[in-house]
């Protein structure tokens, strides 16, 4: 049930808008009463924030196996810019996301919860640039990281160069 609930919140949040998921359209989506949406969590709030970010903890893990594949700094770069082409910046995932992000503007919780998940990404990121001879790796995985950021926003709009020219300068970041 709990995970209906979830899956209904990740759907509603890019088709209506964070603000506009309500308790009663939640619980219609996943085909439940709206009593069994506050028997699950808490408050709504808290439902829309495990939602998401176990989807941006989910997501990361799959950006991890692209490391974990990489021979090298230029190739994880690839493999980063390869995972951004899949997404428009129109599509459910990014409208989730950016959604998020607005919403964390104003919630510190989800805030705090979403900066955790980028902290501990840039991290593990940054581990990886180090034990590959990048210098200054936890900085370099900071930037690189705020660049894709940046790559899927900017798809939003439609201004977004593509990966390819992006792809040459964050090889020449990680070499």
């Amino acid at each position: 049930m709990r995970q209906r609930l979830l899956t209904a919140a990740a759907e509603l949040i890019p088709e209506r808008g964070w603000t506009a998921v309500s308790t009663r359209v939640l619980a219609e989506r996943a085909g439940v009463t709206p009593s069994v949406v506050h028997y699950h969590f808490p408050s709504l709030p808290a439902l829309l924030n495990e939602a998401v970010v176990g989807l941006m903890r989910q997501m990361l893990a799959d950006v991890d196996a692209f490391l974990s594949a990489a021979a090298t700094p230029a190739d994880a770069v690839d493999a980063m810019l390869e995972s951004v082409d899949r997404y428009t910046g129109a599509d459910p995932m990014s409208l989730l996301f950016v959604e998020a992000c607005l919403a964390a503007t104003r919630d510190e919780q989800l805030r705090g919860e979403i900066g955790a998940v980028v902290e501990e990404f840039r991290q593990r990121v940054g581990r990886w640039l180090g034990e590959h001879g990048v210098s200054a790796p936890a900085e370099t995985a900071a930037a690189l990281i705020a660049v894709v950021d940046g790559l899927l926003l900017h798809r939003g709009l439609g201004v977004g160069p593509d990966t390819g020219s992006a792809a040459r300068v964050l090889r020449r970041l990680v070499a």
